[in-house]
């Protein structure tokens, strides 16, 4: 083989690697699905939605039904609006709940529907009532660690803040035996 040859070869090789990186950086990304297909948007109302973004995905069961098309915040309410995009294929009941859930302790947030079992189903534009926002870890670290010192600061001995119980009242005087007998 010519020197040109092996050179066209390595270049289409380099090529073919530069364009598994791209779509591997698409994958990560969450933009491997450019196309969008055919959805339908819902919405719900969040009071705090942690570190969701855009782009995440809309789950049930596990199985990825659809992805956060926007977040906003209500300048009356200073809820956090999150606008999903749905694939048509799936339908859910009007008291479908939204929850903002994690991947595994530390991963990434997205939102888990989960049905109801109203007879009704969702059409486009309405909006999920029942949500749950997201746990935020550091809240719940904060409120362990205060919990922690409030029994600390509250004078608990040794025991590790258990109070001892109050001691048991002493027992009423039992009454005497009936020993009187029928007189004759």
């Amino acid at each position: 083989m010519s020197k040109k040859g092996i050179e066209t070869l390595v270049g289409l090789f380099v090529l073919l690697g530069l364009v598994g990186l791209v779509f591997l950086a698409m994958k990560a990304a969450n933009l491997g699905d450019v196309g969008g297909g055919d959805t339908y948007a819902l919405s719900a109302r969040f009071e705090n939605i942690g570190g969701l973004k855009p782009r995440a995905p809309v789950r049930t069961a596990g199985v990825v039904v659809g992805r956060v098309k926007s977040i906003t915040l209500d300048p009356k309410t200073y809820q956090g609006v999150v606008t999903m995009d749905i694939e048509r294929g799936y339908q859910f009941p009007k008291d479908t709940a939204a929850k903002i859930l994690t991947s595994g302790l530390l991963g990434d947030q997205y939102i888990g529907l989960e049905p109801g079992g109203d007879d009704q189903n969702l059409g486009a534009g309405e909006t999920v009532v029942q949500t749950q926002s997201a746990v935020v870890l550091e809240n719940l670290i904060g409120q362990f660690l205060t919990g922690k010192a409030a029994d600390a600061g509250s004078g608990a001995g040794a025991n590790g803040g258990v109070e001892p119980a109050p001691a048991a009242a002493p027992a009423a005087p039992a009454a005497p035996p009936a020993t009187a007998e029928p007189k004759k």
